[in-house]
């Protein structure tokens, strides 16, 4: 049994749990103030304690939880779904198509994901949309090359000659072969890419670049408790600790979904 496959493979699913639970229960209303409250430490009342409004922190991640996994998701969707067929076509074509979509790939490497939320914000303003195309635009090249540098290796394969040999199509060949062949290397690149998305909307929102107030967001609760870190320390912790955990469990799951899909292992 695979060790890292297992436990981050349980703290994704309690993640995923926690975010889908926050749709029907949290203990409270995740955005309601209660200013005699404030400032609480973890009791039984607030297991997570308060932040300085009153809100309760376990409802706030709970709930932050669930737009943290959207962007990352969303965001992952469209790096892959536009990545992985720009690198199979360059792979497939070459020559000056495959030149020409890497040097595009370069250009979009140079503005990563945080210079991309700020150009795209100076123009319609912040909002979880606005970090949903930076990040997902950041992951087309990231996709593209991965793709691009697995394919490669299999179109120079025997039974690639010998399926055009049968007359199949290039299109055919990359649904049949080449697409079956590299599956496993770009599941993997998928769960590295969704902990990256969810440390990336973290650290938009934190800027002000992603989901606006009032809904509830990890990367805005740690900028907010940045000024409250002597009083409060809990109020910086737990959201942290809700960052570490899931991307470690994502991080843990791609270790483990690579040594099962290795056939090389």
């Amino acid at each position: 049994m695979n060790r890292s496959l297992v436990v981050g493979l349980a703290i994704t699913l309690l993640v995923a749990a926690m975010a889908l639970l926050s749709f029907v229960w949290t203990p409270y209303d995740a955005t309601a103030i209660d200013i005699p409250a404030k400032l609480l430490g973890p009791t039984a009342a607030h297991w997570l304690g308060t932040d300085h409004f009153g809100r309760d922190i376990l409802s706030m991640i709970m709930v932050g939880s669930r737009n943290s996994i959207a962007v990352a998701l969303v965001a992952v969707g469209i790096g892959a779904g536009i990545g992985i067929p720009l690198g199979l076509l360059a792979a497939m074509r070459g020559g000056w198509l495959d030149e020409m979509l890497m040097r595009l790939q370069d250009l979009v490497f140079a503005f990563p994901a945080l210079i991309t939320a700020i150009m795209i914000t100076a123009i319609s303003g912040p909002g979880a949309f606005n970090a949903i195309v930076a990040i997902g635009i950041f992951n087309i090249p990231v996709f593209a090359r991965v793709a691009r540098g697995a394919a490669l290796s299999v179109w120079s394969r025997q039974f690639i000659l010998a399926a055009r040999a049968l007359g199949k199509s290039e299109s055919r060949i990359i649904t049949d072969h080449v697409l079956p062949n590299i599956t496993d290397l770009l599941t993997v690149q998928i769960t590295i890419q969704f902990a990256l998305g969810i440390l990336a909307e973290a650290g938009l929102s934190y800027l002000g670049l992603g989901a606006p107030p009032p809904d509830p967001s990890w990367g805005r609760m740690l900028f907010e408790a940045q000024t409250m870190i002597g009083l409060a320390p809990h109020m910086a912790l737990f959201p942290g600790l809700a960052i570490v955990v899931t991307v470690l469990g994502l991080n843990l799951l791609g270790d483990g979904l690579r040594d099962v899909l290795d056939p090389k292992r």
